[in-house]
């Protein structure tokens, strides 16, 4: 059996070496390294995949989910609801732009921020909401923008584990992942269903005078060379890593129904389970592209099970082991435990197996088999 690997990018390459490997020749010959005609196709390559009037990207996805709320002036001290349940590059951008973040509790099905939790945290001082599109699932989008009109807040759709997913509406309509808010951010961190091969990131939106803000922001604030119009930063995406990613952009939905395959193969093996709970997968299940295959284990210990997996050869992780309400760099008085449930019950049951484009049926089958010897044991 091949060695399991939690995400197993050598193999992925191997695939699409010699196309990879050309590109990035061609940028090297060409030395446009940055804001090169790379970038440029990449970006309208992305734009028409995702049906979205503008992606702008940059040098990785927290810049592009602080960018976002530069780009809707948001100020300090507004309030800006989002997942306690994530990881904290959501609740760090906020923090870094003296916002006021409010974290609320999840959804116990699928991880994803509490539209009831959402309505009860806001106030006056309230002007957006970030949902998280957790491990690959959306977030109920249609119910968080009908909240958001109600109250007049910005979205920003937090995308970075879900490129690629789409949301169906009640009537049967479908948008893909990080249209549907106001704005939205993605990471093309290498691990991500569409990585390339250091750092890299995009802002998306279908709001033109936002979009034009956003792209001086990105660049120092400037739309004429030496003439900065806005208060911005150093955020690109380098010529390589575009590249990169225009090469990987055309496999995406193969690589996403590669992650779905796998997902549906580990739930069919945990099917008679009763201690193991596994992800709810739709039947049409684009709604999930399965960054990450996250299980619940109940009445036993989850960090033994992840101490004996690795034992065994099986690479595994906690996503995520603390809240962020309890994390020393986000406490605050305002939060009450009695208020997050869901989390703290989820930080200690979630563990999620190895997950990438790669899986086979000799590797699905000896990890599924060895969680399973241990939770019966």
């Amino acid at each position: 059996m091949k060695k399991i690997q939690m995400v197993d990018l050598q193999s992925q390459y191997a695939k699409i070496q010699d196309t990879v490997d050309a590109r990035i020749s061609e940028v090297l010959k060409s030395a446009t390294f940055i804001n090169g005609p790379e970038v440029h196709n990449f970006q309208k390559e992305l734009e028409n995949y995702l049906g979205v009037k503008h992606v702008i990207p940059c040098a990785n996805g927290t810049d592009a989910l602080q960018i976002a709320m530069m780009g809707l002036d948001l100020q300090p001290g507004d309030e800006v609801i989002t997942a306690d349940f994530t990881f904290a590059a959501t609740v760090e951008v906020i923090a870094l732009l003296h916002l006021t973040p409010v974290l609320v509790d999840v959804d116990p099905i699928d991880f994803n921020i509490s539209i009831e939790a959402i309505k009860k945290a806001i106030t006056p001082k309230t002007k957006a909401i970030v949902p998280v599109h957790l491990f690959g699932r959306t977030a109920n989008m249609e119910a968080i923008m009908e909240i958001a009109a109600e109250h007049n807040l910005f979205v920003i759709e937090d995308n970075a584990q879900a490129i690629g997913a789409s949301y169906t509406y009640k009537d049967g309509s479908k948008k893909k992942a990080g249209t549907i808010g106001h704005a939205a951010s993605t990471s093309f961190f290498p691990s991500k269903n569409l990585g390339c091969y250091g750092d890299g990131g995009a802002i998306f939106t279908n709001d033109d005078a936002l979009a034009h803000k956003i792209r001086g922001i990105v660049n120092h604030g400037m739309y004429v060379r030496y003439h900065h119009d806005v208060v911005g930063v150093n955020s690109r995406l380098d010529s390589i890593q575009a590249a990169v990613l225009s090469t990987k952009l055309v496999h995406l939905d193969s690589y996403n129904k590669a992650r779905q395959e796998a997902a549906k193969k580990y739930n069919a093996a945990f099917a008679n389970e009763k201690n193991i709970i596994t992800p709810v997968i739709c039947d049409n299940c684009d709604c999930h592209v399965f960054h990450q295959y996250t299980l619940k284990v109940l009445n036993v210990d989850r960090d033994q099970l992840a101490a004996f997996l690795n034992e065994n050869g099986i690479p595994c992780g906690v996503y995520y082991p603390i809240p962020l309400h309890s994390q020393k760099a986000y406490t605050d008085t305002r939060y009450n435990e009695a208020d997050f449930p869901v989390t703290n019950q989820l930080v200690k049951e979630v563990i999620s197996l190895p997950m990438h484009t790669e899986l086979d049926d000799e590797q699905i089958t000896f990890i599924t088999s060895k969680v399973i010897e241990f939770i019966n044991k």
